[in-house]
């Protein structure tokens, strides 16, 4: 991974740090923005918006979305390790922010939270998409 995409890995971290910041549910503010514009426009090979910060991100989203207050988001340490932590996700595989929120929705990202969040993001990614495969062969057998 270089500097520019660790850069955009940040980004988005803190783009969902802000979403604690202006009190927006985050479960619906982080599946919103995983099948947004932006988000697609950030999957893209080159996109102007992977060179813009969180305000104007959120700036974006905004007009595409009314997000609903929470009185209860997640911590802000949590919400900047799940935007992170998709975003390398999509650099590292190349899988679309879509196809990503399908395999790890929003509430595994946060039950793996304290046991991911130590982890090298390549590892926390494989150990995500490991819990996926073990939930399709269940759902199979059934």
């Amino acid at each position: 991974m270089n500097r520019i995409e660790l850069k955009l890995c940040d980004t988005q971290g803190r783009l969902f740090e802000k979403s604690f910041d202006e009190g927006y549910d985050s479960e619906s503010f982080i599946r919103s923005f995983m099948n947004s514009s932006v988000a697609e426009n950030l999957d893209s090979t080159y996109n102007r918006m992977q060179w813009a910060g969180e305000e104007y991100l959120m700036e974006e989203l905004r007009s595409e979305f009314n997000f609903k207050k929470s009185s209860q988001p997640y911590a802000k340490e949590v919400l900047f390790w799940i935007g992170y932590i998709y975003r390398y996700w999509h650099l590292y595989t190349g899988e679309s922010s879509k196809t990503i929120l399908r395999i790890a929705p929003v509430r595994t990202m946060r039950r793996n939270y304290m046991m991911f969040h130590t982890m090298a993001p390549e590892m926390a990614v494989e150990d995500l998409r490991e819990i996926y495969v073990q939930k399709q062969s269940e759902v199979e057998e059934e």
